[in-house]
């Protein structure tokens, strides 16, 4: 009910907007004029303002300086003109030849001629059958010329409309931009009381229309630049005129890029007796839009707006049917105020349903909606974009380390994605789901998954060992356990899936064959697993007496939290227990180099494929020898009281020895700038090998750093990291986040970690080309600390 009662309030809401904007469209549209060129305007404002200048007088230099501009503007291209308007009786004859030629051709025989006099016909035959029409007598009123003042009085009222509005425009512009933080203060005292969503509304909303302006003013220029420059060489009268319309004439979409065409084209028509011209003219012009339509807009525009395309013709069709050419003009700003309104407000949440071009439903509900359509060819589309867009692009890669990206992508792809799906389909079998629609979603998962072996096959096994994965009871559990062999193979595995649940391979004696097998995955999708796994393990163990050297671990896809904690391995009689694919790569990974695993039994990071050259590049940087400690501690503090986290560091990774200069997670006793840990026990190492963020929500449940000392000691349980790069792409080390219970992070706040390194990354170069230059020393040639694990000074207050 609540739902149906938020749509209704928001469509009534709707309502009533509308309406104030229909009827006070002369006020609303000067005032949204204004609104749109202060948003151009400010910026120089605020840059003058901030080398000194009052407000008001920069305000006043900067809409002097706006008008003048426009002034010469106008004054040139009306010289322009005047000149092409002297020139054109001289293009009257050629004009004459062309159409005449144009007629004769159009009077000559074509394929239609019969057709046409057959109509004639018919028609003349259905003419005389009426009889004769009866003649009507024309009536023309002619009315008395009028005196020339009423003539003048005519053309002012004509002009007076736009020259008031044009004044009403100036005046609010200079308004709002003298008074812009006290108009933000009403605005955000409007939104309400909860100052963090409005400011956040105000801000996202100001970010995404001054960014569309300013590439679209980028977009044009680019196109109207190019235009004067061609025509120029075409021959065509008037070139920068015409340049300087299809700059601002494509300020109007749609209607504005075939408006400014059709001048030049008319010249072009015009001025030479041939048709060379008028041909190059167009061919200019179709170059021009393919170019910037395909190329320059994608790339400047990006989703610097939020709206999809069919929302943006929607939006240009509304806001002209309510304000006319002015709407056309600023329907796009309009609707992405709409947009951020949709996005803050409940009330109005379906307004970004409807406009914003981000996806409304997550990756598990798309590809459950393709297959529950029987669209299996548009979900293994959907699946195939979302593993190539998580591969990342590495400067310099080998063979080995493309492939593994790969691998890791299409494992997230299964975690993400794969098994999230499934937990829907379990979720809805007994409840809603139809015969039909069951035999829909097990088919078209099977044929998905075939696809997905097809285009990512597994190489040869590198790996000693057998894995056989199966499903507990049902096909989803058989269809977890192909997701979890084909993630295995990919990984080097000898990983291999059984066609059927396991608890009917046992029935009918079919599980011979398994005396090489070394682990048996066993896929679980039941929410409530216990009894049903006692009872397959118990069978399990009876029929496979003489094959002792399996291994049993347990993949419990849909299993409460509860059902996972310290101690249910033992109690189910099981190697392990695993929730992802991730973790079950990782704990077969550990469990297999169970004799040559790290203290502890953590499993470290390999080394990266550009390590000689990150280590020569940390060195030469000076870091490890005069660590900025004060600035290194800043960030940390900044960091670990934006997110909310116990600890935050900046880390240095060396060839064994990760750096921490002035990180908050520190050994008592510890000075600030010797503070780290050996790297085959930091997470940030793995920041490193992935170039790239790496997110461990649950450190207890990675096997990577569940038997870490380190983390364990200080009972560090969440860790977001993101790379710190230096000029050429080299990572550093890392800035991470820590904290001692489980916690999430959103893409937002990861962007907004990775913008804070990017920042202390930026203030580091700054202050070593402030720096005397000085010879770099060469980093350690065998394993140990060398130079680097000396302590340096701390490095000077930032």
């Amino acid at each position: 009910m609540l739902p149906a009662l938020r749509l209704l309030v928001g469509l009534l809401i709707a309502a009533l907007v509308i309406a104030a904007l229909y009827f006070g469209r002369d006020i609303l549209i000067p005032l949204a004029l204004a609104v749109l060129l202060g948003f151009l305007l400010d910026p120089a404002v605020s840059r003058i303002k901030r080398w000194g200048l009052p407000r008001m007088a920069a305000t006043l230099l900067v809409v002097a300086v706006a008008l003048g501009g426009l002034g010469g503007m106008g004054a040139y291209l009306t010289n322009q003109v005047s000149e092409l308007s002297a020139d054109l009786p001289t293009y009257q004859s050629t004009i004459r030849k062309k159409l005449r030629n144009l007629r004769n051709l159009v009077k000559g025989p074509s394929m239609w001629d019969g057709a046409i006099k057959t109509y004639d016909t018919v028609e003349k035959e259905i003419a005389v059958a009426a009889g004769p029409p009866e003649r009507v007598q024309k009536v023309e009123i002619q009315r008395p010329d009028g005196r020339s003042w009423e003539q003048v009085l005519g053309w002012l009222a004509k002009i007076s409309a736009p020259i008031a509005t044009a004044g009403i425009v100036l005046l609010f512009v200079i308004l709002i931009l003298l008074d812009r933080d006290g108009l933000r203060d009403r605005l955000l005292r409007l939104m309400g009381g909860n100052l963090h969503v409005a400011t956040d509304a105000l801000d996202e909303a100001s970010e995404r229309i001054g960014s569309y302006l300013r590439m679209q003013f980028i977009v044009n220029v680019t196109y109207g630049f190019p235009m004067a420059v061609g025509l120029w060489f075409i021959g065509v009268p008037g070139a920068v005129l015409w340049g300087v319309l299809a700059t601002v004439m494509r300020f109007v979409p749609y209607v504005g890029p075939m408006i400014s065409a059709i001048f030049p084209l008319a010249l072009a028509f015009a001025v030479a007796p041939g048709w060379e011209m008028l041909l190059w003219t167009l061919g200019l012009i179709l170059l021009l839009e393919l170019i910037s339509n395909n190329v320059i807009e994608p790339w400047l525009y990006g989703s610097s707006t939020g709206l999809s395309t069919l929302s943006i013709i929607l939006a240009a069709t509304f806001w002209t049917a309510l304000w006319g050419p002015i709407g056309l003009i600023l329907s796009t700003p309009l609707t992405v105020c709409l947009l951020v309104l949709g996005r803050y407000i409940p009330s109005l949440q379906f307004m970004e349903v409807l406009l914003g071009s981000e996806p409304v439903l997550d990756l598990p509900h798309r590809l459950y909606q393709r297959l529950l359509a029987d669209d299996v060819e548009e979900a293994v589309d959907l699946a195939v974009d979302t593993i190539e867009a998580a591969v990342p692009e590495r400067p310099q890669s080998t063979p080995a380390t493309r492939a593994a990206d790969r691998a890791t992508a299409v494992q997230g792809f299964y975690d993400s994605g794969g098994i999230s799906t499934l937990r829907l389909v379990s979720n809805h079998y007994a409840d809603v789901a139809t015969a039909e629609h069951r035999l829909r979603l097990s088919s078209g998962l099977d044929e998905l998954l075939e696809e997905l072996y097809e285009a990512y096959p597994p190489p040869a096994a590198t790996r000693s060992g057998r894995v056989h994965c199966v499903g507990a009871r049902w096909d989803m559990d058989a269809l977890a356990a192909q997701m979890a062999a084909h993630s295995l193979a990919l990984h080097g595995y000898a990983a291999g899936h059984a066609g059927q649940p396991l608890s009917s391979a046992i029935e009918q004696a079919e599980t011979a064959g398994w005396q090489d097998v070394r682990w048996l995955v066993l896929s679980v999708l039941h929410p409530q697993p216990q009894a049903q796994v006692r009872f397959i393990l118990r069978r399990l163990r009876r029929l496979h007496q003489q094959t002792p050297q399996i291994q049993v671990v347990l993949a419990l896809w849909n299993a409460p939290s509860h059902l996972l904690g310290e101690g249910t391995a033992q109690r189910l009689g099981v190697q392990a227990v695993v929730t992802s694919v991730q973790e079950l790569v990782l704990r077969l990974q550990q469990l297999e180099a169970a004799d040559g695993a790290a203290p502890g039994g953590h499993v470290p990071a390999a080394l990266p494929d550009d390590e000689a050259e990150r280590l020569q590049a940390l060195h030469a940087s000076g870091l490890l020898q005069h660590p900025p400690v004060r600035l290194f501690h800043d960030a940390a503090q900044k960091a670990a009281h934006a997110f909310g986290v116990k600890y935050a560091q900046v880390s240095l990774v060396d060839r064994d020895w990760v750096h921490t200069p002035g990180g908050l997670l520190v050994a008592d006793g510890t000075p600030p700038e010797q503070a780290g840990l050996p790297r085959d026990q930091a997470i940030c190492s793995y920041v490193v090998h992935d170039h790239a963020p790496v997110v461990v929500n649950d450190v207890a449940r990675d096997p990577r750093f569940a038997d870490n000392p380190v983390l364990a000691a200080a009972q560090v349980r969440f860790y977001a990291g993101v790379p710190l790069m230096d000029g050429k792409g080299r990572v550093l080390g890392s800035l991470c986040i820590l904290h001692d219970a489980l916690r999430g992070i959103s893409a937002e706040e990861l962007t907004l970690l990775g913008m804070m390194a990017q920042e202390v990354m930026a203030v580091v170069q700054a202050d070593a080309a402030a720096a005397p230059p000085a010879s770099p020393p060469s980093p350690p040639a065998e394993g140990g600390q060398g130079e680097a694990g000396e302590p340096g000074a701390p490095g000077e207050k930032s």
